[in-house]
């Protein structure tokens, strides 16, 4: 039973934050780059505006696919008797500051930024800058819990 967890857990990590990850990195280029004049959406922009959209939705859609992977992890580390170890606890505590970062700050502004071009108003660079930084961080975060779960620091299985 260990390794249908195990593998459902990886399989979860790669099918559901994957895509968010590259989604959410491409966000902010994608917004920055619809085309404007004088600071409103060009008639030519509802085709960028759609990529932007389809963007945002790829993150809500697979954050909340994602909330399987901490759920069979744990059942994961449970069936294994891993919980109390220190590298699983380090990592779950970095995928609650990644699951916070997006669910506070990422998917929120690319929200805001949707608006903006939603009203056919230009977005500001500055906007996407502080999104694109998150959005780092973020993946940042989970790419370092990757890296937990691969070496897994103290580990006595030899891995």
């Amino acid at each position: 039973m260990t390794k249908i967890l195990l593998i459902l857990h990886v399989l979860a990590a790669i099918v559901a934050v994957g895509p968010v990850t590259v989604a959410a990195s491409m966000f902010p280029p994608a917004a920055r780059g619809v085309p404007t004049v004088d600071g409103a959406v060009a008639a030519d922009g509802a085709a960028a505006v759609a990529t932007v959209r389809l963007l945002h939705r790829i993150c809500r859609v697979y954050a909340g696919i994602g909330v399987s992977v901490p759920v069979l992890g744990l059942a994961t580390a449970l069936a294994m008797g891993v919980l109390g170890s220190a590298w699983l606890i380090v990592s779950i505590a970095l995928t609650g500051a990644a699951a916070g970062i997006l669910i506070a700050f990422v998917l929120p502004r690319q929200e805001e930024l949707l608006e903006h071009l939603d009203a056919e108003r230009s977005v500001e660079r500055s906007a996407t800058v502080r999104l694109a930084m998150f959005t780092g961080i973020f993946n940042l975060l989970w790419a370092t819990v990757t890296i937990l779960m691969i070496v897994r620091p103290g580990s006595t299985t030899g891995a």
